[in-house]
């Protein structure tokens, strides 16, 4: 990888207009070992997104936002996003402050120093204690089932924290639109050989009520997505 790195963090979000302010800000100033740009990716809201982010739109050189003109999900987000990133490491972030993003270096490190292609942010790995129990079992579950196919050893498939080298994730011709874009960049980078790190991050759940739009079929989508490119292979 080249000596100067770029980290290329986008961030998807959908009806996040009371945390996105605040999670831009975090991006914005946090350390980290690299020069960074932050591209953020409103897919279609129908809260205040759209005008908090004008509102942000120029206040940095390194700020990027990008406006979908209909809801068509994360994954489609997090694609167009990677269209527009043009880092040596690109990383998600999520727009509810369920992650902070001062974890992002303790992420980035590995690839930076050459011992990873990939680096996922397992909420698991110091045991999990902030993770509600039903999430806990559904996470568990999807990620048993991916190591299961695929051979492999992972702890939280469906982290949102997926740092990889920019090369690496610009090359997996990703199609999912929703969140079966966790398994989809999953079964990609495992049928591939790359890399895969785990580092621990903690993790402050919300529920519903305070938004929280994952959903029990995105759990049916994900095992189709799993078994599909499992056929496949």
């Amino acid at each position: 990888m080249p000596v100067d790195h770029l980290i290329s963090i986008i961030v998807p979000v959908y009806n996040e207009g009371d945390t996105i302010a605040a999670v831009i800000d975090r991006l914005l100033t946090i350390d980290l070992p690299a020069a960074r740009e932050i591209i953020v990716v409103n897919d279609g809201s129908r809260d205040a997104t759209r005008r908090v982010l004008d509102g942000l739109a120029g206040s940095s050189p390194i700020l990027t936002v990008l406006h979908a003109d209909e809801n068509r999900g994360k994954g489609h987000a997090v694609r167009l996003g990677l269209a527009r990133s043009r880092g040596t490491v690109t990383a998600i972030q999520d727009a509810d402050l369920e992650l902070d993003p001062a974890q992002l270096a303790s992420l980035v490190a590995p690839i930076l120093g050459g011992e990873a292609d990939v680096v996922y942010g397992s909420r698991f790995l110091s045991g999990g204690s902030g993770v509600p129990r039903l999430t806990r079992v559904a996470n568990r579950t999807l990620t048993l089932v991916t190591n299961v196919l695929y051979g492999s050893s992972l702890t939280d498939m469906e982290t949102c924290y997926k740092v990889m080298r920019g090369d690496v994730a610009r090359s997996l011709t990703l199609t999912a639109d929703r969140f079966d874009i966790e398994p989809e960049i999953t079964v990609k980078l495992l049928s591939a050989g790359y890399r895969i790190v785990e580092r621990p991050v903690t993790f402050s759940p919300r529920s519903k009520a305070a938004g929280k739009k994952i959903r029990w079929r995105d759990g049916v989508h994900a095992v189709a997505m799993l078994l599909k490119h499992w056929r496949r292979g």
